[in-house]
């Protein structure tokens, strides 16, 4: 707050300012993408919009890649967003015989997103320009198809091996 006229004017953002971030849901098993979704701007990312876009997608994707497997033998690996854990969210994945893989919280150690995904994309789109969320969009599943089979099944390999070091570092992040 500028209250003695002697300090910096605060800053007060334009109404028209818009920030450029937005929220990408990516999922993937263990050969590849299954669903890049984008939030759509002035979207809140809710239980009503995981349940009503995401999850849609992942049921069409599944079917899609894997028509012989049933739905109600995927396992689900998120983390404790509101969103995940509301009851909408719960009883829709119930509701579709998909198991959620329990996951602590505040454990980006153990978020196989955070450990392998971020940093692949991070590698792999540094330097391009996008100038709108859907170049973005365009861009980033082709880059995930690229990714090699075998590193997103090692992905679940090392996952195990992040889950036994946190439990031998008692709960710490490493």
């Amino acid at each position: 707050m500028w209250v003695d006229g002697q300090g910096d004017k605060p800053v007060v953002l334009r109404p028209e300012f818009q920030s450029r971030k937005r929220l990408f849901t990516v999922l993937f098993n263990y050969t590849g993408p299954l669903v890049v979704a984008i939030l759509p701007q002035d979207t809140a990312e809710t239980a009503t919009y995981h349940v009503h876009n995401v999850f849609s997608q992942v049921k069409l994707a599944i079917n899609e890649q894997h028509p012989k497997v049933s739905i109600s033998r995927t396992l689900l690996l998120h983390d404790n967003a509101g969103p995940h854990k509301a009851r909408a969210t719960t009883q829709s994945l119930r509701e579709l015989g998909i198991q959620v893989l329990p996951h602590p919280a505040y454990s980006p150690d153990l978020a196989p997103g955070d450990f392998f995904l971020f940093p692949i994309m991070n590698d792999r789109l540094t330097g391009r320009k996008f100038d709108r969320i859907q170049d973005l969009a365009k861009a980033l599943k082709p880059e995930l198809q690229t990714i090699p089979e075998e590193d997103y099944q090692g992905v679940f390999r090392k996952k195990q091996i992040r889950l036994k070091r946190c439990i031998e570092s008692h709960g710490e992040n490493f």
